[in-house]
């Protein structure tokens, strides 16, 4: 029935220590570390790899644009059609 409460601290590193200023430099040391440490971990293609890559994505553009070419000159062609246009 005695019992005290202590005070509850926050957790290490999270204490508003400092001036807002040096706090914030402090932030950012800390984002721009971190982006470095993703960075190191990024796995980069090889040359060849880099060159395969580039020729799937043109010629999978090159398809879908022909895809898209075609049906949008078939649904011109039907819509003419319907509406009497005979082009």
């Amino acid at each position: 029935m005695g019992q005290t409460r202590t005070p509850s601290r926050p957790a290490k590193g999270t204490e508003r220590s400092g001036n807002p200023i040096s706090r914030w430099f402090r932030a950012l040391a800390l984002f721009v570390s971190q982006i470095l440490d993703e960075l190191r971990k990024v796995v980069r293609p090889t040359r060849n790899e880099l060159w395969n890559y580039t020729l799937v994505v043109i010629v999978f553009v090159t398809v879908m644009m022909a895809i898209v070419s075609g049906l949008d000159f078939g649904f011109s062609k039907l819509v003419g059609l319907v509406l009497g246009n005979g082009s």
